[in-house]
């Protein structure tokens, strides 16, 4: 009865076991090869255990009665053998989460790994993972520690170019110098009170607007500055009067009144040298003269005018001193210097293009425009007929003087009256100015042929 008993516990142990088997077979199909290898080692254990209870068993058949302590060393047995394939089946389990917790990147629990010398090789629950290569992880900054006694240093500052300061301070140089250099530049122009010299000449001088503008803008270039490296050279030509003189004494008094009397110069050749033998002797004088006046202008850091009237009857002589005073070789107190030459040179040129390109002049056109002109066509011929005659006139900017209209005389004869203290009458003051000689008529101009010459004598008659 004790063997029925005992052959009945083992086949119901062992359909247990073999129905646990069948349900985990069906649950684990993807750890097959690990499963197996569990199994075959259950397998070994069972047998094992079958065998050495069958020797147990046919050494107790001869007992007449089984005894207590084998029922349960069997049980005993049997309960081990359970919780042996409990164990086995965790770990199976285990080790088919830990394979997909790996391909779904979520840490997985392992079981413990034995050291071994043997060389790894590779099972087929090896991590997909491991030959997809992993995004490195940013190391973090490690903190810098300070000894706790010690006193805490400050990271180290980059140290600033010096040169920069260099660099600023020579920017601030330049700047202040080139601002100065602009003040000194119209503390000069100041001095010499340019705009009231434009508004004297266009108030005194008529029909001579374009010319004025010409002469103030080489003045204006001139005085700008203090150092130059030649003298301003201007030669004004024109038929008898137009208002050459006028413009000479206008010019003098102005720079009288700011230079001082002492660096200004009119010089009248047929008053100051009227004889041609002693053409040497008043060469010599002005070459003295115009020296020492240069000098006291350098002293008192001015800008001397010489206005030389009546150039058409200088002397050779005379011509050769002023040419090598006025040439770039000179010191530099002889480039600070203006040169004003009046004279009716070409006198006949102008007043042929003017009466012969009369017509083709437009009336809307102005003063400036017309001058601008009249400079531009007759200066080639000025200068090819002056440079003829002495070298001088190649230093010299030319600058023509052109006709007066019959309403410019009429000006002229408002303005004399005006300073006789006589009523300026208009009917009387048209008067005067049809006593004039004219030009024929040409394209609505009427030219005067004396200019204003005759305007103060006839007021002198009233």
């Amino acid at each position: 009865m004790c063997e029925l008993f005992k052959m009945r516990w083992c086949s119901s142990s062992k359909s247990f076991i073999s129905s646990l088997q069948m349900s985990d077979r069906d649950s684990s199909i993807s750890a097959s090869q690990t499963e197996g290898e569990f199994e075959g080692e259950m397998d070994e254990e069972l047998e094992g255990d079958t065998e050495m209870e069958e020797e147990k068993s046919e050494n107790g058949r001869g007992s007449p009665a089984p005894s207590l302590s084998n029922i349960s060393s069997t049980l005993r047995a049997v309960i081990r053998i359970k919780q042996k394939y409990q164990a086995m089946k965790k770990r199976r389990q285990e080790m088919a989460l830990g394979g997909q917790c790996a391909l779904t990147g979520a840490p997985g629990r392992t079981s413990p790994k034995i050291f071994t010398f043997d060389g790894f090789t590779p099972t087929a629950f090896s991590s997909p993972s491991s030959s997809i290569p992993q995004r490195k992880k940013r190391r973090k900054k490690k903190r810098v520690l300070f000894p706790e006694g010690g006193r805490r240093r400050a990271a180290p500052k980059q140290d600033r170019s010096r040169a920069k300061y260099c660099l600023y301070l020579l920017f601030a140089i330049v700047f202040l110098q080139v601002y100065n250099a602009i003040e000194n530049l119209d503390d000069h122009v100041l001095r010499y009170d340019l705009e009231g010299l434009e508004k004297t000449l266009r108030r005194e001088v008529f029909g001579q607007q374009g010319a004025v503008e010409s002469l103030l803008s080489h003045l204006k270039d001139y005085l700008s500055t203090y150092v130059h490296n030649k003298p301003l050279v201007v030669s004004l030509h024109g038929p008898t009067g137009v208002g050459k003189s006028h413009l000479g004494r206008l010019l003098a008094g102005h720079f009288r009144s700011v230079v001082g009397d002492t660096l200004v110069l009119q010089y009248y050749v047929l008053h100051h040298c009227p004889q041609e033998a002693n053409a040497l002797q008043c060469a010599s004088d002005l070459s003295a003269l115009i020296s020492e006046m240069v000098e006291r202008a350098e002293e008192e850091e001015k800008i001397p005018l010489f206005i030389f009237d009546e150039a058409e009857h200088m002397h050779h002589e005379i011509l050769d001193t002023l040419l090598q005073l006025v040439s770039s070789n000179q010191s530099n107190e002889y480039l600070n210097a203006i040169y004003l030459f009046l004279s009716n040179l070409g006198h006949a040129h102008i007043t042929k293009h003017m009466l012969h390109n009369s017509s083709s002049i437009s009336m809307a056109m102005t003063a400036s425009g017309r001058h601008s002109n009249l400079v531009k066509e007759l200066t080639p011929i000025l200068r090819s007929m002056l440079e003829e005659l002495h070298p001088l006139w190649t230093e010299a900017d030319i600058l023509p003087l052109s006709l007066l209209e019959k309403g410019h005389v009429m000006e002229c004869f408002l303005d004399e009256i005006t300073r006789e203290g006589f009523y300026p009458d208009h009917a009387n003051i048209e008067r005067l100015a049809g006593e004039i000689e004219y030009y024929p008529a040409v394209g609505g101009h009427e030219y005067s042929q004396t200019g204003c010459k005759q305007v103060v004598a006839k007021v002198n008659l009233l």
